[in-house]
């Protein structure tokens, strides 16, 4: 599971770098992003540019991580791929997490991606 992450003021930046969060990686996903997310910052921003394609497995192992990251934290999310998004929206799952459409939206204090 390729992740990238680095801080960013009040958050934790991580970015997939897969095209595909299925069964078949769903489980080593969740774990990556935990690992990445650990005793960080309150935010938690997973970067999904990269991410074609969602399923149900995939959709279970964010939902997952938001959990694992602990109380008082947040998952948020940006960058969503419009195969990405439909699924956020036909689940209704746009309702429960934040959804950046962009990085500058999630990061307004920085302009730039590293």
């Amino acid at each position: 599971m390729k992740l990238q992450s680095q801080l960013r003021g009040d958050a934790v930046h991580v970015v997939v770098d897969e095209e595909r969060i299925d069964s078949a990686v769903a489980i080593r996903f969740k774990e990556a992003v935990r690992e990445q997310a650990a005793d960080g910052p309150a935010r938690v921003v997973l970067d999904l540019r990269n991410v074609e394609f969602l399923d149900s497995s995939g959709l279970g192992a964010v939902v997952a991580v938001m959990k694992l990251i602990g109380a008082g934290r947040q998952l948020e999310l940006c960058n969503l791929t419009p195969n990405v998004d439909k699924v956020f929206r036909l689940t209704r799952m746009d309702r429960v997490f934040t959804i950046h459409d962009t990085y500058e939206s999630a990061f307004p204090e920085r302009q730039t991606i590293a």
